[in-house]
Formats: structure tokens, C-alpha cells, sequence
């Protein structure tokens, strides 16, 4: 069963768009970008990755400085 669609204020829509650019900015950086204070930042971060609106934060890597042509991620599940 799918999760209702999640209504997002102009905060919540800065706080994702923040994380886009940059997954590994610190809440106090996010808090004064966004001007909020740093646990009402918090509080709605939690409520984003409650919600399952952010799924995870990961590392985007640069294949051709590892020295790979060709990077494939294969998700099977049966």
C-alpha cells in the first residue's frame, strides 16, 4: 500500500532542494540556509526521512577516475 503524497512548505521544499546539492551539509549549515532554527530543522529532516520522502543519502561516484568505462547497478528481486 502506497503513502499518501506529501505536502511540502516552502522549508521543506528548500531543506530537499539543500540536500540535493549537497547530501552531507551539516543541520546548522541547512538551519542558516534556510533561516530556521537548528532543531526546527532537525524536526522537519526526520519528518522528511519519516515520511520516506528521503530514502537514503549516498556517494555519487566518478567511474572514469576509478578507471571504469561502464558502471551497472542491477536491483533483481524475485
Amino acid at each position: 500500500m502506497e503513502r499518501p503524497i506529501v505536502q511540502l512548505d516552502r522549508y521543506d521544499r528548500q531543506i530537499l532542494e539543500l540536500l540535493q546539492q549537497d547530501g552531507r551539509i551539516s543541520n546548522q549549515e541547512l538551519a542558516d540556509r534556510i533561516a530556521l532554527s537548528p532543531s526546527a530543522c532537525l524536526r522537519r529532516l526526520r519528518a522528511l526521512e519519516e515520511s520516506g520522502l528521503i530514502r537514503g543519502y549516498r556517494a555519487l561516484l566518478d567511474a572514469r577516475k576509478l578507471g571504469l568505462s561502464l558502471m551497472a547497478l542491477i536491483h533483481i528481486s524475485m
